[in-house]
């Protein structure tokens, strides 16, 4: 490791090869007049820029050789000239002015040219993607239901999803995939415009916020590969990119409302402009309805604000704010004999969940060449979130009125600040990049559990005096710690062949200080002991995580590429302390360890099929599992611990083909359908426990296929989705379904499949929307919770309508 740091540091001090400048401007066809804000490209180099008020643009520090050109604006024709830079040049663009006005379809297919990346570029902005797995939803580009957030449609061309569905129109959001628990997507590094959103990152990684479909511009994936730049998460990165100020309007108001099945209601309402050289962006979002239970309302505000000054071209400023409160009754879960009678059914009425979710963030971006830039990000977080409600694990036990229920509430305070610094420097005779960072993170989260009141109302506070002799009682604070510093190195070997070797160290110090209660009680249920109890833990480590990437790019429309990164997953406090009727936790319970590999072709065939092939492998030591074991003859308990080492290892598709365009040059019309395969298999290779060696991980539907049509006419849009998921075990002895049990939590989700229909019309500054998920009325559940929603089977949606109105101003 020492000496792949030291290659990458000295090769930023080694003599630059030939190095040249290309500058120019970009006007109107028609009088010359210069265009601002056009978006300037050089595709082969990844590289872009925008013009300023006199059209003018500025690449510097270039390699020499051949390149492509390409520069958009969205009122004039898109243009592209190929170069042989040998010298500085200049180069002028005269744009022809769009002779009708486009079509939605129109400016989708003028978009998709240069923005809807099936993948990040190699370099985007401080950040290295080049040899890593990553895939990117542009959200103009669907049709679907994005007031409601369902996930399954958002999320259809990102492979290998495994997807929580919530019920509750998007306000969380819960995927995993490769066998990670898909609950509130706390196994992927979760951020929004590039810094951290959970609650604790490593410590209780879970995303109680997620922001609203409408807002986001575009959302990035990457897999585990990102580990080395985002944190060492198994799944990788999820970041959420908020749409940016419109840089051509001074305002611009965009309002979406939407009825739905339910009586769900939305409002979205956004305005953004930019006025001399402050942007903004800001936003309100309502949400209010049912689920298909009774129990089940809830209602949501969400706000958000981001402010831009360009302090001059090469400096810029952002500040941001995100607001979330909600609240949501939950009809809590169900047996399998329960769900297969009545999957309306719900005999809980007292359970509440709220969420109160405050972000912050201040990024200082400044380039100090064409070809060196850093960033400084520092952010913060103020939130809780509280859950009441009656839990027991006999799920079939109907609610006792009189009895306390169990309340637990935790605080999250934390902030941070990541810097990254990017620079590109030439050797033999390429372009090459490297990129250094550090992250220093601080928490001081509090987690207390005790009785709650035991009215029916959404009553938050401690009812500790009425029942002292309450079994389960704890009250902790988690002050963490994390420290890192990370670094990657594109080697460009050969104008096609690329090695990109990366390290990240964390140091993480995780802490619990506070108290317990242990309650013994008689045969007859008196209490015979109430104690107090200590319980300060302090747990240090320090290690080096290491990756490398490859890519060989055989021309513009194929890319092979590879990687293998190390990734480590931190045990968090929820593990460490809060207690759980329906789960027995291990107290010596500890981190995973692993490592995940890909390799792939990716690409595109005569510009009308776009694809993604690869296969990955994934190994986990000491992987966190859940098993069902003995604990006397007639008594079994479900256990939570270091289950065991573990492999995941599938084959993973995408394809995208636009029938249309293949057979007609009419861009009138639009017809594509595409096809989103998983293939997995996995096994437990090795356990101390009973019954575990050889089975299936959990979490894991060997089949998981999405395929659909988009369609469209002018400005007339549809798509049909078809999604199906193979049966999945839920637990590492890999229990089968039991009727006869009382609990709900143990068992496989049997094989399901789902058929949703999009469909969108704009007229001028209107788009009608509507659409109907789950056309076929399946019933089918996805998820079986241990704790809250449930504990038990969580149904999923039956059949459900949507129609929404947007306007802009």
């Amino acid at each position: 490791m020492k000496i792949v740091v030291f290659i990458i540091f000295s090769c930023i001090s080694l003599s630059l090869a030939a190095q040249f400048s290309l500058s120019g401007t970009v006007t109107t066809e028609a009088n010359g007049a210069p265009i601002a804000n056009a978006e300037v490209y050089i595709t082969n180099l990844s590289k872009s820029t925008k013009t300023n008020a006199e059209g003018v643009f500025v690449f510097e520090d270039l390699p020499q050789g051949n390149h492509t050109v390409v520069v958009f604006s969205f009122e004039y024709e898109l243009e592209e000239k190929n170069i042989n830079l040998t010298e500085t040049t200049s180069l002028n663009f005269q744009l022809p002015q769009l002779g009708e006005t486009l079509s939605e379809v129109l400016i989708t297919k003028r978009k998709e040219r240069i923005f809807a990346l099936k993948q990040l570029r190699d370099v985007e902005g401080t950040a290295i993607y080049a040899g890593k797995k990553s895939e990117v939803v542009v959200m103009d580009n669907l049709t679907a239901n994005l007031a409601a957030g369902n996930a399954r449609q958002i999320y259809a061309q990102v492979v290998g999803l495994n997807i929580y569905e919530n019920n509750d129109a998007g306000l969380q959001l819960n995927i995993g995939g490769r066998g990670l628990n898909p609950n509130r997507t706390a196994n992927f590094n979760t951020r929004q415009n590039g810094y951290d959103i959970s609650a604790d990152v490593l410590g209780y990684p879970e995303s109680y916020y997620t922001p609203p479909a409408e807002a986001i511009e575009q959302i990035e994936v990457v897999r585990g590969a990102a580990s080395l730049q985002y944190g060492t998460q198994f799944g990788g990165l999820i970041n959420f990119k908020l749409k940016q100020p419109n840089p051509n309007k001074k305002m611009e108001w965009i309002s979406r409302q939407t009825l739905g099945s339910n009586d769900l209601f939305t409002s979205f309402n956004s305005l953004s402009g930019t006025v001399g050289k402050v942007g903004y962006y800001t936003y309100f979002n309502y949400k209010t309805g049912n689920d298909f239970r009774p129990n089940s309302q809830f209602d949501s505000y969400n706000a958000f604000g981001k402010v831009s000054y360009e302090i001059s071209d090469k400096t810029k400023i952002t500040g941001e704010f995100s607001f979330l409160d909600y609240l949501a009754q939950q009809p809590g879960g169900l047996t399998d004999s329960q769900f297969e009678e009545d999957p309306t059914f719900s005999n809980r009425t007292r359970n509440w969940f709220k969420v109160d979710w405050k972000l912050f963030s201040l990024l200082l971006e400044h380039q100090f060449s064409e070809k060196t830039e850093m960033s400084l990000n520092l952010f913060a977080l103020d939130a809780s979130r509280k859950s009441v409600g009656f839990r027991e694990n006999r799920v079939s036990q109907t609610d006792d009125l009189d009895a306390p229920r169990e309340l637990i509430v935790g605080k999250f305070r934390n902030w941070g600040a990541e810097g990254r610094f990017i620079t590109r420097y030439n050797l033999f005779e390429n372009e090459n990049t490297v990129l250094v960072g550090a992250k220093y993170y601080q928490s001081n989260n509090e987690e207390r559990q005790g009785p709650g009141t035991n009215g029916a109302d959404a009553d938050f506070s401690f009812a500790d005096a009425d029942f002292p002799d309450y079994p389960r009682q704890s009250d902790f604070t988690f002050p963490n710690l994390n420290l890192a510093v990370f670094g990657e190195n594109i080697f460009q070997l050969t104008d096609k062949f690329s090695v990109t070797p990366g390290f990240r160290f964390e140091y993480i110090k995780t802490e619990s200080e506070g108290t317990y209660k242990r309650i013994n009680f008689d045969n007859a249920g008196n209490p015979i002991l109430n104690e107090t109890l200590p319980d300060n833990r302090n747990f240090d480590r320090s290690f080096v995580l290491a990756g490398v990437g490859l890519s060989y790019k055989a021309n513009r429309a194929l890319e092979v590429y590879g990687n293998v990164s190390q990734n480590y997953r931190s045990v968090t406090f929820n593990d460490i302390r809060v207690t759980n009727p329906s789960l027995t936790v291990d107290p010596n319970i500890t981190d995973e360890k692993g490592f995940t590999a890909d390799v792939g072709l990716r690409g595109t065939f005569k510009k009308v099929v776009r694809y993604d092939v690869g296969a990955f492998y994934l190994s986990y030591e000491d992987r966190l599992g859940v098993i069902l074991r003995a604990v006397s003859d007639i008594q079994q308990e479900r256990f939570r611990g270091n289950i065991g080492d573990a492999v995941t290892y599938g084959l993973e598709s995408f394809i995208d083909w636009n029938i249309w365009n293949t057979f007609s040059a009419n861009e009138d019309v639009r017809l594509n359908i595409f096809s989103n395969l998983a293939v997995t298999d996995s096994e437990y290779t090795s356990s101390e426990e009973n019954n575990v060696e050889g089975n299936e991980v959990e979490f894991i539907p060997k089949i998981n296929l999405k395929t659909g049509l988009n369609f469209g006419y002018k400005d007339f849009l549809g798509s049909i989705q078809y999604t199906y998921l193979s049966k999945q075990f839920t637990d590492a002895t890999n229990s089968e379904r039991d009727f006869a049990s009382q609990s709900g939590i143990v068992g496989e989700i049997p094989a399901y499949d789902i058929l949703d229909l999009s469909l969108s019309y704009t007229y001028k500054m209107f788009r009608l929307e509507t659409g109907i998920n789950n056309v076929l009325d399946n019933s089918y559940f996805v998820r079986r919770a241990t704790g809250y929603p449930g504990p038990g089977i969580i149904p999923s949606q039956t059949r459900t309508w949507y129609a929404g109105l947007q306007f802009t101003f």
